[in-house]
């Protein structure tokens, strides 16, 4: 089937939690321990994308996936650094959206200025840290037992990943909907597109 990668609006906010809340009410992938309504997620994409993308991957009008960057820590010398955030609805795993995304992502996030994306796994989750792996991303460490969800102490492994070089002076990160409608936004989505199953 052909699908779309496209700029998640507010309409999404219901499908999006409904992808989001298995991680929070199943298992440990999130530490939030109630799940967001369609309102505060539409929210949360309004804010987002105030500064960062906030992607979907839609198959016949049906939302399978999304992926956002945010803000990786608020002290200034960090803004070139995003964290970056995926999932997937669990019976379109496997299909390559993930990756997909990630890849639209981190074209946008190039074109914006940013020089590193981040990304926290709460450990174990294999399937995750593969995916991170295969992107590039690197392990740098584990805060070890510092969540507490479900009567249980919990590790988190953190990842990085280079997106453009390093340079002396770079310039200042764009603002997403500074370019949300350029034709290099449009063809980073097509291209990423065209790698899934």
């Amino acid at each position: 089937m052909s699908g779309l990668i496209r700029v998640a609006e507010e309409r999404d906010a219901r499908a999006i939690a409904e992808i989001y809340a298995p991680a929070i009410t199943d298992g440990v992938i999130s530490f939030e321990l109630a799940p967001p309504h369609a309102e505060e997620m539409s929210q949360r994409i309004v804010a987002i994308q105030q500064q960062y993308p906030w992607l979907v991957y839609e198959e016949s009008k049906t939302v399978l996936g999304y992926v956002y960057a945010s803000v990786h820590n608020e002290r200034a010398a960090y803004r070139w650094s995003v964290d970056v955030t995926a999932y997937i609805r669990h019976d379109a795993h496997r299909r390559g959206i993930g990756r997909a995304l990630y890849t639209a992502l981190f074209e946008i996030l190039v074109l914006q200025g940013y020089r590193t994306a981040c990304a926290g796994v709460t450990l174990p989750n294999t399937a995750s840290v593969q995916m991170h792996t295969a992107m590039g991303f690197k392990e740098v460490g584990v805060y070890h037992d510092v969540g507490y969800k479900f009567g249980k102490w919990h590790d988190v492994g953190w990842y990085e990943r280079p997106l453009a070089e390093h340079v002396l002076e770079p310039r200042e990160p764009l603002a997403f909907p500074a370019l949300a409608t350029s034709h290099a936004v449009t063809a980073a989505f097509v291209r990423a597109a065209g790698l899934i199953k």
